[in-house]
C-alpha cells in the first residue's frame, strides 16, 4: 500500500483557507479516502447518518486540483482510506507553509517549494510495534520540516466497500432542489431559532419555497423564503394560495404531493451551516425521496465565471429525526 503526492498551490489554498476549517466544524475526526481519480474528505460514512450517527459530509477533489504526481497503489484497486484528526492535520499544513514563506523571504524566493505528503509506517517512541503515518515533507531555502501526522490503520477491503457503497447511496439527488439565500442570512435565523427549540422542521415545495419552524408547546416560530430557484421538479403555485398561511400552504403542498417535510436536530443544521467557511458560490437544499434525509449541496464556479467548478463537489446528509411527510 502506497501513497505520496506534491500539493498544488491551488490544493494548499483550499485546504488550508476554506475546507480543512469547515471540515474541523463539522467533526473532529474525518476518513480520507483516496481513488485513482479523487481525493475525498468523509464525515459519517461508516455506520451514516441514517443510523442516526450524525451529518454525513463528503468533500470531493479531482485528484489534479489538489495533487501533482499523485501516485497510489494498493492490492485494494488503488483504493485507500484511513482516519484522520482535522485540527492536526490542518496544523500540519500550517506549519509546511510557514517554511513556505521563510524560504519566499531568502535569497532563493525565486525557487517553488514542495510539499511532499505520502503514508509511512514507523515505529513511534517508546512502542514496539510500527505505526501509520501520513507525513509532510517540505524543504525551504534554510529549513526542511518532516511532520508525522498520526492516522488510524488503513480501512480493510470490507470497511472501504462498505464506504464506497455509502458514496454510491448518497449520489441520487432529492426530485426538487431549491437555492437557499445568503448562508450567512440562513445561519443568523438558526442562530435565532435554536434558542426556542432544539428540533427544526424544514419544509421545500415544488413551488420555490423553504420553510423552517420550531415548536414548542408554548410558542411556534418560524420563518420562509418564496419563489426561490429550484432545479429539478418544479410546479407552480395555485392562484387561491397567496392569502394563506405559510403553514397551511406548506400543508396543502404536501398533501397534492408538490412538497415534502422532515424534522431534523437544529444542532445537525448549524454544523452544515458551517461549511460556508469553503466559500461556496451557491447552496441547495433538497429532501430525498420518502423524507429519507435532508441533503445541502454547495456548488463552486470556475474562477471569474458562473459555470460549475466540477472538479468540487461538496454535500451534506442530515438524518431525521421523524419520518417526515411525503
Amino acid at each position: 500500500m502506497k501513497f505520496k503526492a506534491f500539493l498544488t498551490q491551488d490544493g494548499v489554498h483550499l485546504l488550508d483557507k476554506r475546507f480543512l476549517p469547515a471540515l474541523d466544524k463539522v467533526g473532529r475526526i474525518c476518513h480520507v479516502y483516496l481513488t485513482p481519480d479523487h481525493a475525498m474528505f468523509l464525515h459519517n460514512f461508516l455506520g451514516g447518518a441514517a443510523g442516526g450517527g450524525g451529518v454525513e459530509c463528503v468533500a470531493q477533489f479531482d485528484k489534479d486540483l489538489l495533487f501533482r504526481d499523485y501516485r497510489i497503489a494498493s492490492a485494494n484497486a488503488d483504493r485507500i482510506a484511513f482516519a484522520v484528526d482535522v485540527p492536526l492535520l490542518h496544523r500540519a499544513l500550517r506549519s509546511a507553509l510557514t517554511i513556505h514563506a521563510q524560504s519566499l523571504a531568502g535569497p532563493s524566493a525565486a525557487a517553488a517549494v514542495d510539499i511532499q505528503i505520502k503514508l509511512v509506517k514507523k515505529l513511534p517512541a517508546g512502542s514496539r510495534s510500527s505505526a501509520p503515518f501520513l507525513t509532510f515533507e517540505t524543504k525551504g531555502a534554510r529549513s526542511a520540516v518532516v511532520q508525522d501526522v498520526p492516522i488510524s490503520k488503513p480501512l480493510s477491503r470490507a470497511d472501504v466497500a462498505e464506504l464506497q457503497a455509502s458514496l454510491d447511496a448518497a449520489q441520487d439527488l432529492p426530485q426538487t432542489l431549491v437555492q437557499v439565500p445568503d448562508l450567512s442570512q440562513l445561519q443568523s435565523l438558526v442562530d435565532r431559532l435554536k434558542n426556542v427549540g432544539d428540533l427544526l422542521t424544514v419544509s421545500i415545495t415544488q413551488y420555490g419555497d423553504l420553510h423552517l419552524q420550531v415548536s414548542t408547546t408554548l410558542i411556534t416560530v418560524g420563518s420562509e423564503f418564496r419563489k426561490l430557484r429550484v432545479l429539478g421538479a418544479h410546479a407552480e403555485p395555485p392562484v387561491g394560495d397567496q392569502n394563506l398561511s405559510a403553514r397551511t400552504r406548506t400543508e396543502m403542498a404536501i398533501q397534492r404531493g408538490e412538497a415534502l417535510s422532515v424534522q431534523v436536530s437544529m444542532k445537525h443544521l448549524a454544523k452544515s451551516l458551517q461549511c460556508h467557511l469553503a466559500k461556496p458560490d451557491c447552496a441547495f437544499y433538497g429532501i430525498a425521496p420518502h423524507g429519507a434525509c435532508l441533503t445541502v449541496i454547495f456548488q463552486f464556479f470556475i474562477p471569474g465565471t458562473r459555470l460549475t467548478d466540477k472538479s468540487i463537489s461538496f454535500y451534506c446528509r442530515l438524518p431525521v429525526l421523524d419520518p417526515g411527510s411525503s
